[in-house]
């Protein structure tokens, strides 16, 4: 064997020996002449122009110029058989030519089956379809702003994000033969954002606005912040966002950790992880950085205050997900704001779906673990969406019957038609505020605490082992494979309630449903040993310990509402303040809204932690100006407490309603 193995190797070994006598040999010789080739045409066509002759619809491309000069880039998509159309806009700073050409393909609807395509309600309701690149972004002219404020303190150039609605539309009933002169904005999250800035001075020809998990306050509870406690699993949006114009490959987020909580362990601050990033370089970063505080910079462009100063001329219909995870604000504060300001209960309408952030346009039968016994997706592009379109855009539409509020009912998986939010059922039932105690022996009881039962609770916070914000290895945020970042909202939170810096009061098992409809309110009497301190309060549904015919829910725990609140910012949310070592101290704010039943045989949890790590970056629990550049050894443990005794009630202030 070795002998033979031997000979084969020196035959194939002879090739080594004699390529270099080859190419000696050959490279002694006196070389050709260069060969002459004629000169060939071109054969790329200087404007080459797809045959469409065959297509259900034609595509064009506008650059449609506004008021200072600059021109957007505009997609437009007119279906063959339109006449007298309506025309359904989408602003965006995500490409528009992406958002209209999904599919290369000859017919409409796979063309556009995507984000931010109800796709049914545009196809089968024969609208013309347009998407523009916002000023700045891909194939737009001018400079782009993050969430550009409108003309004023925030903004000194003369044109913003409601100016480029009202020139475009202009444009559009002007130069579009097929349309009947009505126009509808929608869109989801940033592009939720812009049919929103669409109602200030809005164009004649706006007849409805449909604004889907909008951004509204970015401080107060959507991308940027909770209620002070920066969001920093967005530092990477923020990135690629404006780094380029067109999120150019080489301004991709990098990371050096398959586990993002290592990633931002290892960094020590928020403003630190930036800085080896480089992101200093961005313009909203930089104005980030200058404004961690509730001053100016955001409340002249929270949408929901701007809007509650502007006349209420364009019906619009609101969209939210009962489990967005990246925009659960927005929306209802938007609704709060100008809900008074509907003297004749015709212009504001509410949706609110058990959705992700987004989900209402595509598939809503489950959301992570949990089913809903239909698509609730399809039933609001169907059932909801299309008709109130149409109503508003279409010269023959029919009536519409469409109600004030419809909300899905989560628990009992249910549609319900409400005269207006909140509101627990159509006539005949009441609101009442109730709270739900934490009392001794870490139970939860709608009795208020007796004297004699154990006064508080206590845990040790340590930033250097915050609590995960969901199962580790924790991934980026992403939306497919193993991306899950839509559903953490929905994850089971039994890892959390097990650890010792968690902190869980339960209830009875239920003997009757209890059913909330409303933010509910977190009464936190709370110390902390050190200077300032987060406090996260989670109100939970607990499954019944064994679930027929779905064991994978048995003993679930489902974040029904949940939400974290910065110390720093109890007195004021402009002036951040040391909190006093030791002392109990009342945190008083809103959690999420829910509309949900907890059912019998089911349990209701409240869990209290201090860190929800790494969503949102460390508090180092000792007072510095910037917690964005708080260094090393400003992070310190602290023995947290959470009170329990007459005086000194924590609850949890449930919007309960009373059936009659």
């Amino acid at each position: 064997m070795k002998r033979t193995s031997r000979v084969r190797t020196l035959i194939l070994l002879l090739p080594m020996f004699i390529a270099p006598l080859m190419v000696k040999s050959s490279t002694a010789q006196t070389p050709p002449p260069p060969a002459t080739y004629p000169n060939f045409p071109s054969e790329t066509p200087p404007d080459f122009r797809p045959v469409m002759d065959r297509w259900d619809y034609t595509r064009q491309e506008a650059m449609i110029p506004m008021r200072d000069g600059v021109k957007l880039h505009t997609v437009i998509l007119v279906p063959k058989a339109a006449k007298g159309a309506p025309i359904l806009l989408t602003r965006t700073p995500y490409k528009a030519n992406d958002l209209t050409n999904r599919l290369h393909s000859s017919h409409l609807g796979p063309t556009l089956w995507g984000y931010d395509n109800a796709t049914e309600v545009i196809v089968e309701g024969g609208y013309i379809r347009v998407v523009q690149d916002i000023r700045g972004k891909y194939g737009s002219e001018g400079d782009y702003v993050m969430n550009r404020p409108l003309h004023g303190p925030q903004n000194p150039t003369p044109v913003d994000e409601a100016t480029d609605t009202y020139d475009t539309i202009d444009w559009l009933v002007k130069n579009i033969p097929e349309t009947n002169g009505k126009v509808g904005i929608l869109g989801i999250s940033y592009d939720g954002f812009l049919p929103l800035m669409a109602l200030v001075n809005p164009h004649p020809a706006l007849k409805v606005s449909v604004p889907m998990n909008p951004m509204v306050d970015g401080w107060m509870g959507d991308d940027w912040f909770h209620n002070g406690a920066f969001r920093q699993q967005n530092l990477p949006y923020i990135y690629e966002q404006e780094a380029t114009r067109d999120n150019a490959d080489n301004a991709k987020w990098w990371t050096n950790h398959f586990d993002d909580y290592d990633l931002y362990m290892d960094a020590g601050s928020a403003g630190e992880l930036g800085r080896r990033h480089g992101l200093e370089q961005v313009g909203f970063w930089r104005k980030i950085l200058q404004h961690p505080n509730y001053d100016a910079f955001w409340s002249d462009q929270a949408m929901d205050q701007v809007l509650a100063a502007q006349p209420l001329k364009v019906p619009v219909m609101l969209v939210h997900s009962l489990w967005d995870q990246e925009d659960i604000y927005g929306a209802l504060a938007v609704y709060k704001a100008i809900k008074p300001r509907d003297v004749n209960n015709d212009k504001v309408f509410l949706v609110m779906g058990p959705w992700h952030h987004g989900q209402e346009i595509e598939d809503g039968s489950t959301l992570g673990a949990l089913k809903f016994e239909s698509d609730t997706g399809l039933y609001f592009r169907q059932k909801i969406l299309r008709p109130f379109l149409d109503h508003y855009l279409k010269d023959d539409a029919p009536k519409d019957n469409v109600p004030p509020v419809s909300a899905f009912e989560t628990g009992t998986n249910t549609w319900r038609q409400l005269p207006a939010w909140p509101a627990g059922c159509a006539s005949g039932c009441t609101l009442k505020p109730t709270p739900l105690y934490l009392t001794g022996n870490q139970k939860l009881n709608f009795s208020e605490p007796k004297r004699g039962d154990t006064a508080f609770d206590e845990y040790v916070s340590d930033p250097a082992k915050p609590v995960p914000f969901r199962a580790r290895p924790i991934q980026p945020v992403g939306y497919s494979g193993r991306f899950t970042w839509p559903q953490w909202l929905v994850d089971d939170q039994r890892e959390a309630s097990g650890r010792t810096d968690v902190v869980a009061f339960t209830s009875d098992v239920l003997t009757g449903p209890v059913k909330i409809s409303g933010p509910p309110i977190t009464n936190l009497v709370a110390s902390t040993s050190g200077t300032d301190s987060d406090w996260v309060v989670k109100l939970i549904d607990v499954y019944p310990d064994e679930v027929a015919g779905d064991e994978e829910m048995g003993g679930y725990q489902l974040m029904v509402s949940a939400d974290i609140f910065r110390g720093r910012y109890r007195e004021s949310l402009e002036t951040p303040k040391a909190i006093t070592p030791d002392k109990p101290l009342l945190y008083r704010f809103a959690l999420p809204a829910a509309n949900h039943v907890f059912l019998p045989g089911h349990r209701i949890m409240v869990q209290i932690q201090s860190s929800w790590f790494p969503l949102y970056d460390r508090n180092p629990q000792a007072f510095v100006p910037s917690i964005f550049w708080a260094k090393p050894t400003d992070y310190r443990k602290a023995v947290q407490r959470v009170y329990h005794t007459p005086g000194q009630e924590s609850f949890v202030e449930l919007p309960l309603v009373k059936m009659p």
